[in-house]
């Protein structure tokens, strides 16, 4: 399974994906601002293979920390949440950068299915086109 970086500052947000995302089998490391994430992403040397993110957190925010991410550790995959929509707006400017954007709330079969379509490459227009034809 996967080593995901988990950077949240809600407690009870962080609690639900890292027990969500360890209950599938991932290696989850959690922190609760972008500035201890990007200290762990360093200590780690970039060793993990998705930062699942909040946007709007002290110290540092979701955005600043993949820029940060996406400059030094390419290989990473970024997938953002938010609860805001202006915030969910400043992140699509990042699209070459990030995955894709979740939204809050979610579900845990909604945070599974992006964690999942997002670590094994599937482009997102290919997801939207398919979910929009289930309905």
């Amino acid at each position: 399974m996967a080593r995901i970086l988990v950077a949240e500052d809600d407690p009870s947000v962080r609690a639900f994906v890292v027990s969500a995302l360890t209950m599938k089998g991932h290696e989850v490391v959690a922190e609760e601002d972008g500035g201890l994430a990007a200290e762990t992403m360093d200590a780690e040397g970039g060793r993990f293979d998705l930062l699942l993110t909040d946007i709007k957190m002290p110290v540092m925010d979701g955005i600043a920390l993949a820029l940060q991410v996406g400059a030094t550790y390419p290989d990473v995959t970024i997938l953002m949440m938010t609860g805001f929509a202006d915030q969910r707006e400043r992140a699509h400017g990042l699209d070459a950068l990030i995955y894709d954007v979740i939204a809050k709330p979610f579900t845990l079969a909604d945070l599974l299915a992006k964690v999942d379509d997002a670590l094994n490459g599937v482009p997102v227009e290919v997801v939207s086109l398919a979910r929009r034809s289930l309905q």
